[in-house]
């Protein structure tokens, strides 16, 4: 039988879709799957993107420019100044997707074995794409217990080697929602100048930052030109996941040029999507507001349901829409797949992603999941008490399973 290549089978199961075919088997029993597993917003798609492709006249659905179009480039132009980034249609590439900029940013700046440093818990795609591209993933873990601060910059100055390559975080964070200060980037800007590194900053969820506190972007740093990359997307934004639609945003001309040579091989973003997404860019700013109040809203119902359980611990995120909640169990790999198999309250169960998959560093997040709360406030509330409710069972079975492999 011919061999499966080495990449291929170091690649990791993702741990938001891996319990799907588990999920599937329960709804064909008829029991109703609540998704917390899934970043996937309930909000409606601004009307003006939609209707920008109903209304389209194209006759010859043709290739696009490699780079995008120059009138949606022209436009994110505008979209940054108004949140204080300064850039050029130029600096700006548009890609398919965040995912794709990400992995055409590893391609273009590690060999194999090179080293990118992120702290974790992350968005487990960093890992895929180092993997795909043979990079290596260096953690430096953040802790429940300080809130998912960003680590000492001791911490990352031990991380760095001749290997070392880049810095990478989420900013607000993905899966633990850590908005990371002006203070918190500039020491990692002055950190990665010092050492010659590339600083790259995954600003999907730019937009979503609650109680009152802002969003800094690595790009309104002075003097760090050639070291900034940011990755970008309107999949949150405009709650447009499947449009698929990223860039990648940096005023290093050697980074530019070379991850333009990906996206020839590639050849264009798709037009549809692009179409939606430059219109997107007409967004009221009353729809980012409402969006803002309700995810607000959302979280803090979560936080403050979840914060009931006996025995959970959760940190209160300040940005994007998920939180990594610790449990009272064992294995939350064991313990997602078991809700989805062996347990129902009303006929209703959940589905969670186990967050040992958001860690490099063996044997963190056993007993953590990552909740995203993109769901209507009603079904959050009944969420969490099934959650409570599927802990108290399982707890029965546990011990019960414990005590049987005793006697055995």
């Amino acid at each position: 039988m011919p061999a499966i290549s080495k990449k291929g089978l170091s690649m990791p199961e993702s741990p938001i879709r891996k319990l799907v075919p588990f999920a599937e088997a329960a709804k064909r029993k008829g029991i109703k799957v609540i998704h917390l597993n899934i970043g996937q917003p309930d909000i409606k798609t601004p009307t003006i993107a939609l209707d920008a492709v109903k209304n389209n006249t194209i006759e010859i659905l043709s290739y696009s420019k490699t780079e995008g179009f120059d009138s949606y480039r022209q436009k994110l132009v505008e979209y940054y100044a108004s949140h204080h980034i300064h850039v050029s249609e130029q600096d700006i590439l548009v890609t398919t997707g965040a995912s794709e900029a990400l992995s055409f940013v590893i391609g273009s700046i590690a060999d194999n074995d090179e080293e990118i440093i992120v702290p974790e818990p992350f968005y487990a795609n960093y890992n895929s794409f180092s993997i795909a591209f043979g990079a290596t993933i260096v953690p430096i873990p953040s802790s429940i217990e300080t809130g998912f601060a960003l680590p000492s910059m001791a911490s990352f100055e031990k991380a760095i080697t001749p290997k070392t390559k880049a810095i990478l975080i989420c900013n607000p964070n993905n899966p633990t929602g850590y908005l990371y200060t002006q203070k918190e980037i500039h020491q990692l800007a002055q950190l990665v100048k010092k050492h010659d590194l590339f600083f790259i900053v995954d600003e999907v969820y730019r937009e979503f930052v609650y109680d009152g506190k802002k969003h800094y972007s690595v790009l309104e740093e002075k003097n760090l030109e050639e070291h900034a990359i940011v990755i970008d997307s309107v999949s949150k934004r405009y709650s447009m996941c499947g449009a698929r639609i990223g860039c990648v945003v940096s005023k290093n001309k050697n980074l530019k040029d070379t991850v333009l040579k990906f996206m020839q091989a590639r050849l264009s973003p798709p037009t549809y999507a692009q179409i939606a997404s430059e219109a997107a860019l007409n967004t009221p700013k009353s729809y980012f507001e409402e969006v803002l109040e309700e995810y607000s809203d959302r979280r803090n119902l979560m936080i403050h349901e979840l914060q009931k359980i006996p025995g959970v611990k959760v940190v209160a995120p300040q940005g994007a829409f998920y939180c990594i909640v610790e449990l009272p169990v064992k294995n939350s790999d064991t313990f997602a797949q078991w809700l989805l198999e062996d347990f129902s309250m009303c006929n209703e169960t959940l589905m969670v992603a186990p967050a040992a998959g958001f860690y490099a560093t063996k044997g963190l997040g056993q007993n953590q999941i990552r909740i995203a709360y993109v769901l209507e406030k009603q079904i959050l509330k009944r969420a969490v008490h099934i959650l409570s409710e599927a802990l108290n069972t399982y707890k029965v079975h546990e011990n019960s399973a414990a005590s049987i492999s005793k006697e055995i």
